[in-house]
């Protein structure tokens, strides 16, 4: 018995509540090998997130099933993995070897929230919308990969999914029809065009766009055409912020092993203003707003120059300041090495972009879609400020001082709500005690 084996089938789990199907990009395991339990065994590509799966039990792969670039649906048998069986373990296995494959799956999903009632709403009623541009760009990798081996320009094809979506029929036939008189003109024939009006120059290499760094390209395309960006930025003086810091950097650095920076702070504060301020934790919808009931906190994360990335602290408006500093600094590290699963980016209401790392002055970032606003925080710089003391006598001191810059939709409000926003944000961070959040 000791030597006996048994044939397991892994299956694609079900990497998030709306990823029905993915792209498997890379494989880390050859047949013949053999991989251990929790071992990444393969990276699969979703409309959401590339992530790196893990094998779900130990044993050598007797069969691959699913070439590298193979889009299958979600329970298609990816591999067969012969696991060697004790005598204690033949039960055991034979019992659970149904539930083998989707252990994964099921651990990250029990460690994500429910979004509640509110968000799944909203995703219904984003999809049941008549406007084509609140789908335009949020294909299957399947459409998606057929529309980039057929050189076509996705906003000049009609979607006629639910919502606008654009499926494989409207692909094909576009391409059937792409010769007659009113064909849809492709991105590489726009393109070709251009070139023939521009100077010959030396034209370089050709450097193909990632994954990640074509799914951030189509976002931001579909963002700009959807929503009329707005900009208004606020300065901000975070001295009663730096009392807090300079006190606890030290200890926070020996626990966590990374910097107490600004950024949890001004989450505290953008939770808060939330809450008082409904309008941006919205999505537009037809003709109006839907407001979500939960604040749910994107942070755009930078991979490295390849692409953005924006996991989801869910639930926010109960998290304490020390709380949330913990939990950014495991997002971004999960981030960073791949490790986020579909649900981890799904359902955020509100976006912040930390951009202060690189010193920036001002950004004039681009809404995450559905969202109605992104806030840029920019670099914070030590420079002289007016001060007053008790007496209203002033008296020039130096500060740290930045900006807060928002980005925000204009079809949900005007600029006097961006504005109160920003007011509440700079005040909190100026004049609450953050002492008491630690």
């Amino acid at each position: 018995m000791a030597n006996e084996t048994r044939k397991v089938e892994v299956l694609l789990p079900q990497l998030g509540e709306t990823v029905e199907e993915g792209t498997i990009t890379r494989w880390f395991k050859k047949p013949g090998e053999y991989v251990k339990v929790d071992e990444v065994l393969y990276e699969v590509s979703t409309e959401k997130v590339d992530s790196e799966v893990p094998s779900p039990i130990s044993g050598t792969i007797s069969e691959i099933k699913v070439g590298e670039g193979d889009t299958v649906d979600v329970g298609t048998v990816l591999l067969i993995i012969e696991k060697q069986l004790s005598q204690d373990g033949v039960a055991e296995i034979q019992q659970n070897s149904e539930n083998d494959s989707r252990v994964q799956a099921d651990k990250e999903l029990a460690s994500v929230p429910d979004n509640g009632e509110d968000q799944k709403q909203t995703d219904v009623t984003l999809k049941d919308s008549s406007n084509p541009t609140d789908d335009l760009l949020i294909v299957s990798p399947l459409v998606r990969k057929l529309i980039r081996e057929s050189d076509l320009d996705p906003l000049r094809i009609l979607g006629t999914g639910v919502g606008g979506r654009i499926t494989r029929r409207d692909v094909l036939a576009v391409i059937d029809s792409r010769n007659r008189e009113d064909v849809l003109i492709s991105s590489n024939e726009l393109s070709a065009s251009v070139e023939k009006s521009r100077p010959q120059v030396d034209s370089g290499d050709n450097l193909p766009f990632s994954n990640i760094r074509r799914r951030t390209a189509e976002h931001m395309l579909m963002s700009v055409a959807a929503s009329p960006h707005a900009l208004t930025v606020m300065e901000v003086d975070y001295e009663n912020v730096d009392t807090v810091r300079n006190k606890l950097k030290k200890e926070w650095k020996e626990i966590t092993g990374s910097s107490l920076t600004y950024l949890p702070f001004v989450m505290r504060a953008v939770i808060d203003a939330l809450e008082d301020w409904p309008c941006l934790n919205a999505s537009v919808v037809g003709d109006g707003l839907r407001l979500h009931k939960n604040v749910n906190i994107g942070i755009a994360v930078d991979l490295d120059h390849e692409g953005l990335i924006v996991p989801v602290i869910k639930q926010a408006g109960g998290i304490r300041l020390e709380a949330l500093a913990k939990l950014v600094i495991e997002l971004a590290l999960k981030a960073r090495n791949r490790q986020l699963s579909a649900d981890d980016v799904h359902g955020g209401t509100f976006t912040i972009s930390n951009n202060g790392s690189f010193g920036t002055h001002t950004t004039a970032a681009i809404i995450n879609q559905p969202q109605v606003g992104v806030l840029s925080t920019d670099g914070v710089t030590r420079k002289p400020v007016v001060v007053a003391d008790t007496f209203g006598n002033e008296s020039i001191a130096i500060h740290s001082v930045g900006h807060l810059a928002l980005a925000w939709d204009h079809r949900a409000f005007d600029g006097g709500y961006a504005a109160g926003f920003l007011r509440q944000i700079k005040e909190s961070l100026e004049t609450r005690n953050w002492d008491s959040e630690f």
